[in-house]
């Protein structure tokens, strides 16, 4: 089936771009940590609707869509949707010829500077559609899963997903991306939030590929008036990921949370890059992102915050923890502030340490073998982080990945 002409010319455009850019390198000071050359080297296909007979990864939730290589998988997906919510896929709005994409697609998410995100933009072909309406709250979330399984060789998918959030709305919404281990594949996700006047979206973003996947992802909220966007960023697969959480705060009164959780060990590498934009007065954002490194891992964390001139009463507090558990890992921290306006608050900060000796020497001091004290000590470094995610299922699988990959470690 042919695409609207809207289509056609916004993914002509968007590939013209990337073209135009191509992959970034090492000489791009917002890349200058992580090199993409494995990607831009590797022959990658798209992959098609792979036989599974579950989801391979599963939060208990009544909503929840499943995409297999990208591409929506009905027989794996479940609704149990209430009045003024709508969930589906893209592909399928696009068929139907409604007017949804057309009024939000790209018109967030920046494809003229940023290459990965033009090239999802030239490339997508399904992903996650949410509409929650005026004054609607939802009990429990709807879940995203985007399964990779390579037939064979490399494959790629461009997840594009769309979440509209309507005036005193509240909702949450789960994005997971998994995959065998062991495989190879590129996943590059594209998510735009709109976050109506006075609405509350809770977004999980929990990323476990394979370790061998390359991961890029980017988040663009937009806020109106009084909304409140917060945000959970675990990042603990992948070879190489990249995420790029950005909110712009557009309306008087608006709140954003961003919360982040990474870890990396063998030769992981790790980079998040957020921006939280400041348009408006009276607007608050909090961030807290943390980071655990072992092995030869890597990781990057590159925060701004921008204060707009007239953007004055803002109030922004920004930090970046790293806990290094080798001598041979490497963070790479660059919190920074932008500001035009002269009435804020706002501070930044970044720590990079190591175990704390006194406290491994306490809990030795007391029966506790030494691999489980350190053990211990790692988890409650990440603990206040997932003390922050409200949804039980959610909180419970983060713990469990936590303990397998420090048990192995």
């Amino acid at each position: 089936m042919s695409e609207p002409l809207w289509l056609e010319k916004l993914r002509r455009a968007a590939l013209d771009r990337f073209t135009e850019l191509g992959f970034p390198t090492t000489h791009e000071e917002e890349w200058k940590h992580t090199s993409v050359s494995a990607i831009a080297r590797a022959e990658f296909a798209p992959g098609g609707l792979a036989g599974l007979s579950a989801p391979l990864e599963d939060l208990g939730c009544q909503n929840r869509l499943v995409f297999v290589n990208g591409l929506f998988s009905a027989e794996l997906s479940s609704s149990a949707l209430a009045g003024g919510v709508k969930a589906g896929s893209l592909a399928a709005l696009l068929q139907a010829g409604s007017d949804i994409p057309e009024s939000h697609l790209a018109r967030y998410a920046d494809y003229a500077s940023h290459a990965f995100v033009a090239l999802n933009t030239a490339r997508a072909a399904d992903g996650g559609v949410v509409e929650i309406g005026k004054d609607v709250r939802m009990e429990e979330p709807i879940h995203l899963v985007f399964v990779s399984m390579p037939n064979g060789r490399p494959t790629v998918s461009h997840p594009r997903n769309l979440i509209l959030a309507g005036r005193g709305s509240r909702a949450s919404v789960i994005e997971s991306y998994v995959g065998p281990a062991g495989t190879t594949y590129f996943t590059n996700a594209v998510t735009e939030i709109v976050a109506g006047e006075d609405a509350v979206v809770d977004h999980y973003k929990f990323q476990y590929e394979s370790d061998r996947a390359y991961h890029v992802a980017t988040v663009q909220a937009v806020q109106d008036r009084g909304s409140v966007v917060n945000s959970h960023n675990v990042s603990l697969g992948a070879a190489l990921a990249r995420n790029d959480i950005n909110s712009v705060l557009d309306g008087e009164g608006a709140e954003c949370f961003l919360n982040g959780l990474f870890i990396t060990g063998g030769r992981q590498h790790a980079d998040n890059h957020t921006l939280l934009d400041h348009a408006k007065p009276h607007c608050a954002s909090r961030e807290l992102y943390k980071g655990i490194l072992d092995g030869h891992g890597e990781g990057v964390f590159n925060g701004k915050i921008v204060v707009r001139k007239d953007a004055q009463k803002t109030n922004a507090i920004q930090s970046n923890k790293n806990l290094l558990l080798s001598g041979d890992a490497v963070i790479n921290t660059k919190p920074q502030l932008e500001i035009f306006a002269d009435d804020v608050r706002c501070t930044h900060g970044a720590t990079v340490g190591q175990l704390d000796k006194e406290a491994l020497f306490y809990m030795q001091s007391r029966g506790i073998p030494a691999a489980e004290a350190r053990r211990l000590v790692t988890y409650a470094f990440a603990g206040e982080l997932l003390d922050r995610m409200e949804w039980q299922p959610a909180r419970e699988r983060v713990e469990a990945e936590l303990h397998r990959i420090l048990g192995d470690r």
